[in-house]
């Protein structure tokens, strides 16, 4: 099971590693690697404070942009079956697949 934390307004998913037996926190959106690990939520947010730190300052001393930048597109692939469901479902909301697809990640990307 996985979880998300902010850490200084950027996002990170938080796994537990049971080889090593603790958290593992990685940074979404970043064009790197900044991971960090803790056995605890106090220490998740040092290290992860400190990872992040670290990969800024990388970026900047190599010049590098730090973040993704994403451009809104990208594409799918479905099951033949979820597509045609899709589209139905789009239609009975009088709304086009890409807008029908775009409320329901919206959606789904709040919760």
């Amino acid at each position: 099971m996985k979880n998300v934390i902010e850490i200084d307004g950027h996002k990170a998913v938080i796994s537990l590693d049971p080889d090593i037996g603790m958290f593992r926190g990685e940074f979404l959106g970043l064009n790197g690697g900044a991971d960090f690990y803790s056995n605890n939520l106090d220490g998740l947010m040092t290290e992860g404070r400190k990872s992040l730190e670290t990969f800024l300052e990388i970026c900047r001393e190599k010049g590098m942009e730090p973040f993704h930048s994403f451009s809104g597109r990208f594409n799918i692939r479905l099951d033949p079956k979820t597509h045609e469901a899709a589209v139905i479902a789009a239609a009975a909301n009088d709304q086009s697949l890409n807008e029908w697809l775009a409320e329901t990640i919206a959606t789904a990307a709040r919760s």
